[in-house]
């Protein structure tokens, strides 16, 4: 049977080659949504001990920790000293024949081993060069290194997270990270039309900061419009209300009155007709303003069933309305199956293992890569000799420890 890999011409990406220098989270992101979309991303790394992330989580020295493959499926490894110079004469070497670099260092790190944009770009007018920053790369804080936690701190996500009479919270997944890594891949895709109409590659840049911020929209327009800011509401929404998650026999039930409509449907699945002419409820701004009663009044009769019920109830009603599930429910549901999410990927040990996919179709395709995470310095002899580099040079760079070639037989090359 044909299937979406083997659809000439399908994979969007097919023959884009990368260079991910990036590490930890971020920037493998980005990396990550290029090879579900058939670029040959080949990870650049340093030895020993490679990509930070492999030591995360690690059961012994050569275990690769899940977290590490979730993000570095689909990728090959090369292992170069960039501190030395041949090391950096061979990235330059590959820089010359790829079409994308990616890397979240600090700024001026790259500039201070002479592989800045500007140089690389004089090597190959074409490449797009895709940085991914903490606080950017201009300001009083351009400097500062970038960590999920403190981003989403500063940028003042943190602050409307969370209970209103508790402090605030960090949400449980690394916000920032992910979507800077989503950021850098949308920058590099419209650097590449850029690239397609013009023969002219660029710089492209984003931060965890730019990341951070750009999910304010919502609180940004109550602000600049000199609205009140709500203080942390939990599930509850900024500017809507009924828009929470509440309290049914079993469990927690998000459910969606964002409009009138909805609002008079949720009233009548409740039973709650009354509510129709409360004054509290009787309009959107009131209903956020008494946003409190609201909330003890729908717990109060939604208590009476579970949330499976209530659920099918006010989804028959055109409600917009789901359970609070853990995160084994979400990914155990069939839906995510259905939709691509969960994939079935190799694993480095041999092995298969549920990872998240590519959250994309193409005309009802979707295939990503799902060859192993590389061990580190697996394909380096490949990926050099693919490049032009002579057996000869190869030995060379060997010899005098610029680069490392994973000992033993390497698995087949997760090339598209």
């Amino acid at each position: 049977m044909e299937t979406a890999a083997t659809m000439d011409g399908w994979l969007p990406l097919k023959g884009l080659r990368v260079l991910e220098l990036a590490q930890v989270m971020a920037g493998p992101v980005t990396g990550l949504m290029l090879a579900d979309l058939g670029a040959d991303v080949i990870k650049v790394e340093k030895f020993p001990g490679g990509d930070d992330a492999r030591a995360f989580n690690s059961k012994s020295k050569g275990d690769m920790p899940a977290s590490f493959e979730v993000l570095n499926r689909g990728k090959r490894s090369v292992a170069i000293d960039l501190k030395s110079e041949p090391g950096r004469a061979a990235l330059r070497r590959l820089v010359a024949q790829a079409d994308v670099l990616t890397e979240n260092f600090r700024p001026g790190t790259m500039s201070g081993l002479g592989l800045s944009p500007a140089e690389l770009l004089a090597i190959n007018p074409r490449l797009i060069y895709c940085s991914i920053t903490g606080y950017g790369a201009r300001g009083a804080l351009a400097g500062r290194g970038g960590f999920d936690l403190i981003l989403q701190a500063f940028s003042g996500l943190i602050s409307v997270t969370g209970e209103a009479d508790r402090p605030g919270v960090k949400p449980g997944v690394s916000v920032a990270d992910v979507n800077a890594g989503i950021i850098g891949a949308l920058g590099v895709l419209a650097a590449y039309i850029h690239v397609l109409k013009t023969g002219r590659g660029q710089h492209v840049e984003t931060s965890l900061l730019q990341a951070s911020y750009q999910q304010l929209y919502w609180y940004a327009a109550l602000f600049f419009s000199g609205g009140t800011l709500p203080g942390r509401l939990g599930t509850a929404h900024p500017i809507i209300a009924p828009y929470q998650t509440f309290q049914c026999a079993d469990g927690e039930l998000a459910i969606g009155g964002a409009n009138e409509s909805n609002w008079q449907r949720v009233c009548e699945v409740l039973c709650q007709p009354q509510w129709r002419e409360d004054p509290r409820f009787g309009s959107a701004s009131a209903r956020i303003q008494h946003r409190a009663e609201l909330t003890a009044c729908m717990n109060a009769a939604l208590a009476g069933r579970t949330r499976a019920e209530w659920e099918a109830l006010l989804v028959a009603a055109g409600v917009p309305a789901g359970p609070v599930q853990s995160v084994g429910e979400a990914l155990s549901h069939p839906q995510a199956r259905s939709m691509d999410i969960v994939v079935d990927a190799e694993t480095a040990d041999g092995g298969r293992r549920p990872m998240i996919g590519l959250p994309l179709h193409f005309g009802g395709q979707n295939q990503p890569a799902i060859t192993a995470a590389p061990r580190l310095g697996q394909h380096t002899k490949e990926v050099l000799a693919e490049f032009g580099f002579s057996a000869d040079e190869v030995g060379e760079l060997l010899e005098a420890g610029c680069i490392q070639q994973l000992h033993g037989q390497a698995a087949a090359a997760p090339v598209h």
